[in-house]
Formats: C-alpha cells, sequence, structure tokens
C-alpha cells in the first residue's frame, strides 16, 4: 500500500518513517509512505500558503492553490489516483471498521492542516473521505495522519508476520476488547499466570479468554456489547 502525506511540516515523519514494523515494512516493499509539502506549491517569492480568514477571526488558513496544485501533482504520481483523505476533527471518527474498510484500498493521499485549518473551498472542491483521531484538538493533523497510517498497516499481509496477530487486537475479536496476556515469570511480586494457561488444554483456554474479554468489555466498554451479538 501507499500513502501520500500532504503536510507543511514533513520532517515531522522522518523520525517516524525510521522505527519499528513502519520501518521493516517499508524495507520490505509491504508499504510506502511519502510526503510532500504543500509550499513547494505555492507562488511569490515567499512561498505563502496561508492567511487571514474572511468575517475575522483569530489564526490563519491554509489557501486553496497550493493544496490543489499538490493534490493534482501527487495524484498524477501514479496511473490510479488514491482515495484522498483529510484529517478533519469535523470527521467520521477512526475506528476499526473504518481502519478495515481502509486496508482494503491500494493508495490513501492523506491532506494534513495546520492553523485554523483549511480554507473550507478545499473540502468542497476535491471532497475528501474527513477523519477525525476522536474528540479533541491536535496542533495538526501529522499526529493523526501517523496514527492513521499505524492502524491499517496492521491489517496489510506481512506486516505483522504472524498473520494471526491482528485477529485478536482489542476491536478486531468481535468487536470486543483483547483479554488478558501473560508472559514469564510465572510469579511476579504475589501475582501469578492463571493456571488455565498453563494447562495445555487448547479448548479450554479459548474458552477462557472469550470468557475475560465479554468481562473486559463489559467492565470498561460496554457500548461495545449489545443483547445477543457476544453470547458464549
Amino acid at each position: 500500500m501507499r500513502f501520500d502525506v500532504l503536510t507543511l511540516f514533513p520532517e515531522l515523519f522522518e523520525s517516524y518513517l525510521g522505527q519499528g514494523l513502519l520501518k521493516l515494512a517499508i524495507n520490505r516493499g509491504l508499504v510506502d509512505v511519502q510526503t510532500h509539502n504543500f509550499r513547494q506549491f505555492a507562488d511569490g517569492k515567499h512561498k505563502q500558503v496561508d492567511d487571514k480568514p474572511f468575517g475575522g477571526g483569530p489564526g490563519m488558513l491554509i489557501m486553496c492553490g497550493p493544496v490543489y496544485d499538490c493534490v493534482e501533482a501527487v495524484q498524477k504520481q501514479q496511473d490510479r489516483p488514491g482515495k484522498l483523505i483529510m484529517m478533519s476533527p469535523q470527521g467520521r471518527t477512526l475506528d476499526q471498521k473504518l481502519v478495515e474498510e481502509l486496508a482494503v484500498e491500494e493508495r490513501l493521499v492523506v491532506l494534513c492542516g495546520r492553523y485554523e485549518g483549511f480554507d473550507d473551498r478545499i473540502r468542497e472542491g476535491l471532497q475528501p473521505m474527513e477523519i477525525s483521531a476522536g474528540d479533541f484538538i491536535c496542533n495538526g493533523g501529522e499526529v493523526p495522519a501517523m496514527l492513521l497510517i499505524d492502524t491499517v498497516i496492521r491489517l496489510i499481509p506481512g506486516v505483522l508476520g504472524d498473520e494471526t496477530s491482528s485477529r485478536y487486537d482489542s476491536f478486531s475479536n468481535a468487536g470486543l476488547l483483547e483479554h488478558p496476556q501473560f508472559t514469564r515469570p510465572r510469579e511476579f511480586r504475589g501475582m501469578s499466570v492463571p493456571d488455565v494457561l498453563l494447562s495445555g488444554n487448547h479448548e479450554a483456554i479459548a474458552k477462557w479468554q472469550h470468557e475475560q474479554s465479554l468481562k473486559r468489555t463489559a467492565e470498561r466498554r460496554s457500548d461495545l456489547l449489545d443483547d445477543n451479538s457476544h453470547r458464549s
């Protein structure tokens, strides 16, 4: 999968792209992440990309011209244009269902705003899919874009190594939170690993894990449960 990230601060992605699973996925050719600077498409000596809002108000807005030109140039880099996304607190909340929808795309083109956001004609004319990382405000769209990339790449075959890993993540396991997990040592500061996990009885272990997922979801995220879908 290819991600094209359009931003005023591409340098924020330098460290992120060089770490962990994402770096391995890029090195193996499973994922490609390209960053593009709106400012490279701005006119004039000072490469201005923002201006004061009409009607007054605080802050500055990112102007239409550099964004339109950047999007159009980036989309032409491949035969098929990517799915255009705008990171926005007014968008659809990013959840696992949405991540699964995005993971089947061949290419995602992600717009990252700054300051007071984009001139609304960017949304109106380019018609991106607007996605929110949650009900809070960040300084820009870059960190939410990283979150988007991080969640989507987990579902790309080969990225995790063990293809079953993502199936048991919270929200992927029938919409439940993940069950508790343990590793060595068996005893630590008076806390013990449940005996069933050491029994070797896979049926009993699977039953315990499901029961624990239900219990944890009921305690922490009861909104994820309904009357019928998660009964044993």
